[in-house]
C-alpha cells in the first residue's frame, strides 16, 4: 500500500507556477502605452492652466492639482524601475529618467538602488532604506541613533507627525539623487542622472518666476511641492508601516513569508487602483514586483487563496482603516519610548 504525502510548506515555486500559467507576468505594452499618454496628457493639461491662470492666486489650486499629477508620473517610474512595462534595462531606463529626472526632478537611478533594497529587506529595522531615511521611528530600539530635542519631539508625538512630516516628502525626494551623486553612491548614468535633473531644476524655476511675481512663485512652489509630498507620501503609507518589523543580521524569513506578512492590501476598486498607481495590491506586488500593475487585480484573488490555503497572515483593509493602524502602530512605538 502507498503512502500518500501531504505538503505541509509552502514554496514561492508553487505561486509562481500558478501565476505564470495565468498569464500575469506577460508585459502589457499597450495599456502602458494608453496609461502613459493619459498620464502626460494630465501633466499637460496642468502646465497649460499654469500659463492660463497666469498672475492669480488661483495658481494654489493649480499647483496642488500637479503635485497630484507629479506623483501619477512619478508611479509611471516606479513601474519602469521594476521592468513591468518593459523587460530589458535600455526602454526602462528611459521611460524612467523621462518620467524621474526630466518631469518630475526625482533621480530613477538613485530611486532604483533605494527601492530595490526595500523589496529585498521590506520593514527590516537594519536593511529596508524606506524604515531608516525616516524621522519616525518603527520600534523602540531605534530611539538610540535618533539623539537630540526635534527627534525627542517627534518620536512622542509621531502619530501625527508622521501626516505632517510627508508634506516635505517630495523635497526629500528632489534632494536625494544630488546627494546620492555627491557622495558618489550612483551605480550608473553617474554624471546623467543628475544633469537631467538640474535641467528640471532650472527649467521649473524658470518657469515659475518668470511667470509670476515672487510672493506668489514662492506660495506656488511651497503649495506644490507639500501636495506632491503629501499625496506620495499617503500612497505609500499603507504598503508596510504598522506591521511586523525584524532586526538582527540574520534573516530569518524565507522570500515568500517576508513579502507577505509585511506588506498590507488595500480593499480596491478601479478608483483605488487609479490612486494608488496599483500599490494598493502591495502583497501582490511584493511577491512578483514586475507584474504589470494592471494584472494585480487579476493575481489577488489567486495570491489570497494560497495565503487561506497555507494559513498565512493576508492582511486587507480599508485605505481609511489603513491610515488608522499605521497612526496606532507609532503611537504605541512612542509610548514604549516614553516607558523606556
Amino acid at each position: 500500500m502507498s503512502t500518500a504525502t501531504t505538503q505541509v510548506e509552502p514554496t514561492f515555486e508553487e505561486l509562481s507556477r500558478e501565476v505564470e500559467a495565468a498569464g500575469l507576468m506577460r508585459p502589457r505594452v499597450g495599456a502602458y502605452a494608453v496609461k502613459i499618454a493619459a498620464t502626460l496628457a494630465m501633466l499637460a493639461a496642468g502646465w497649460a492652466a499654469f500659463v492660463i491662470v497666469g498672475d492669480s492666486w488661483w495658481q494654489l489650486a493649480v499647483a496642488a492639482y500637479l503635485g497630484f499629477t507629479f506623483t501619477q508620473i512619478d508611479f509611471i517610474g516606479h513601474d519602469a524601475g521594476h521592468r513591468q512595462i518593459f523587460r530589458t534595462r535600455r526602454p526602462s531606463d528611459l521611460v524612467g529618467y523621462v518620467h524621474g529626472n526630466l518631469l518630475t526632478g526625482v533621480s530613477f537611478g538613485w530611486w532604483v538602488q533605494h527601492h530595490s533594497r526595500h523589496h529585498s529587506y521590506p520593514n527590516h529595522l537594519e536593511r529596508d532604506p524606506d524604515i531608516l531615511r525616516r524621522q519616525v521611528i518603527f520600534a523602540k530600539e531605534q530611539r538610540a541613533g535618533r539623539p537630540g530635542r526635534v527627534n525627542a519631539f517627534i518620536i512622542a508625538h509621531q502619530s501625527w507627525m508622521f501626516f505632517v512630516l510627508i508634506t516635505l516628502e517630495g523635497l526629500r525626494l528632489h534632494l536625494a539623487g544630488f546627494i546620492a551623486a555627491a557622495r558618489g553612491a550612483l551605480k550608473r548614468h553617474r554624471r546623467t542622472d543628475p544633469a537631467i535633473l538640474a535641467v528640471h531644476l532650472a527649467a521649473y524655476a524658470a518657469i515659475v518666476f518668470i511667470a509670476l511675481p515672487p510672493a506668489l512663485a514662492v506660495a506656488f512652489i511651497a503649495v506644490h511641492q507639500m501636495a506632491f509630498g503629501f499625496y506620495m507620501g499617503l500612497a505609500f503609507a499603507p504598503n508596510h508601516k504598522g506591521l511586523p518589523v525584524r532586526g538582527g543580521q540574520k534573516e530569518e524569513l524565507d522570500w515568500l513569508h517576508r513579502q507577505i506578512i509585511t506588506s498590507r492590501n488595500l480593499l480596491s476598486s478601479r478608483f483605488t487602483d487609479f490612486m494608488y498607481g496599483g500599490l494598493n495590491y502591495q502583497i501582490e506586488h511584493h511577491l512578483f514586483p514586475s507584474m504589470p500593475r494592471m494584472n494585480l487585480r487579476r493575481a489577488r484573488p489567486l495570491v489570497k487563496g494560497f495565503c487561506e490555503q497555507y494559513d498565512i497572515p493576508y492582511v486587507e483593509v480599508t485605505a481609511r482603516e489603513s491610515y488608522r493602524q499605521v497612526a496606532a502602530h507609532l503611537a504605541k512605538v512612542s509610548g514604549q519610548v516614553r516607558d523606556a
